[in-house]
């Protein structure tokens, strides 16, 4: 069964899902009308491989993008200046945070029958963040290439962890993909617009489907049937969590509520992790298992091996991203720190590539969605 052309193993090209999906979204869209064919085909060749988002995306709309490769773009300082920080803020997330957290995930993961309790819990919390600042970082360096050279492209990521429900998760994480998978799959089966049993049944099929869009393995199925299941189980017990809530005097404004929702909503995403990032379905019932296991004499000797610094440092960055992140309501980062004085922006831009030159990893971590 050994694959008698050299090399054959190797030459399937980075990010295929994702610009096959970007030429389906073309092909659908022309399809039903809403966008007229492309007769050049070096501009359509462009559109899906274009290179600041071959990889991982944001997966984008003919109606957005295929337009701006047929306009003249000028050097214009304000917009080259905003892509470039985009981008260092982008290399911050995952070279700083990203890259730091996998020392500790991967020590937990790759090795899930001699972990227990606190060490898989935090191990888990902390591959959270590392796939969203993996991620995001890099839509980040993507959207902001593309805004150096004139091209707007999708925002993909929305502060997905201040989240209050798993549906509006999914409004805020990788929002090209999930309004690729709303457009073309869920409202052709029928969306909302059926009835009840029909309508539960096209958004558990519609995360099935997506969960094995990341891989042909039960681990990704199991992680896509459980946004499903969320999603169900939401919907269906609606009227009774808002009677509960009623009953203990938590409104809809309630910061209370709004801060329960967002930490209730982080546990299910972070416990559908353990299965996206786990090698098996067996490793991940393992780590399931052994979270319940108190050894509180595995946590020094296995996931730090002794080393607190790294640790310590990992939660820094988390809390500083989460800082950054709250402070973003009603307002973009950028926009409040170009108001400030000159002295103020330079050193901050200063500050950041000091952090990313002095804290960052480099080790050649590849992205984790470039797998995808």
């Amino acid at each position: 069964n050994e694959n008698p052309i050299p090399y054959l193993d190797i030459i399937l090209p980075i990010g295929l899902s994702f610009h096959t999906f970007q030429a389906m979204s073309y092909t659908i869209e022309v399809y039903r009308g809403h966008q007229p064919a492309e007769r050049h085909f070096g501009i359509y060749s462009l559109y899906v491989m274009f290179y600041p988002q071959l990889v991982a995306g944001p997966i984008e709309r003919p109606q957005n993008l295929l337009h701006q490769f047929h306009t003249k773009h000028y050097f214009e300082y304000n917009r080259v200046t905003a892509g470039l920080k985009l981008m260092a803020w982008g290399l911050f997330k995952k070279a700083v945070i990203a890259d730091r957290l996998a020392l500790m995930v991967d020590t937990v993961y790759n090795d899930p029958g001699s972990h227990y309790g606190i060490s898989v819990i935090i191990a888990t919390i902390f591959f959270a963040f590392q796939i969203y600042c993996d991620f995001s970082g890099y839509s980040d360096m993507a959207i902001g290439a593309a805004q150096v050279m004139g091209f707007h492209l999708m925002t993909n990521f929305n502060r997905p962890y201040f989240a209050k429900s798993i549906s509006e998760f999914w409004k805020r994480w990788h929002i090209s993909l999930s309004t690729w998978f709303k457009d073309y799959l869920y409202v052709p089966l029928g969306g909302n617009r059926v009835v009840k049993w029909r309508w539960y049944f096209n958004l558990f099929i519609t995360f099935m489907i997506s969960g094995l869009w990341h891989g042909a393995n039960w681990t990704f199925i199991v992680w896509g049937a459980l946004h499903g299941f969320y999603l169900v189980f939401a919907l269906i017990t609606a009227d009774s969590r808002n009677n509960f809530n009623k009953s203990l005097g938590l409104t809809k404004n309630s910061a209370l509520l709004k801060w329960m929702q967002s930490i209730s909503v982080f546990v299910l995403v972070s416990f559908a992790w353990i299965f996206f990032r786990a090698a098996t379905i067996q490793d991940a019932f393992t780590l399931i298992q052994n979270a319940f296991i108190i050894n509180s004499s595995q946590l020094s000797a296995t996931m730090f091996s002794g080393n607190y610094y790294e640790f310590f440092l990992g939660v820094f960055f988390i809390v500083l991203l989460l800082i950054i992140e709250w402070t973003k309501r009603g307002r973009k980062m950028r926009e409040y720190v170009d108001k400030q004085p000159a002295w103020i922006r330079y050193s901050l831009y200063l500050l950041i590539v000091l952090v990313i030159i002095n804290f960052g990893v480099f080790g050649g971590n590849n992205f984790i969605y470039f797998q995808f």
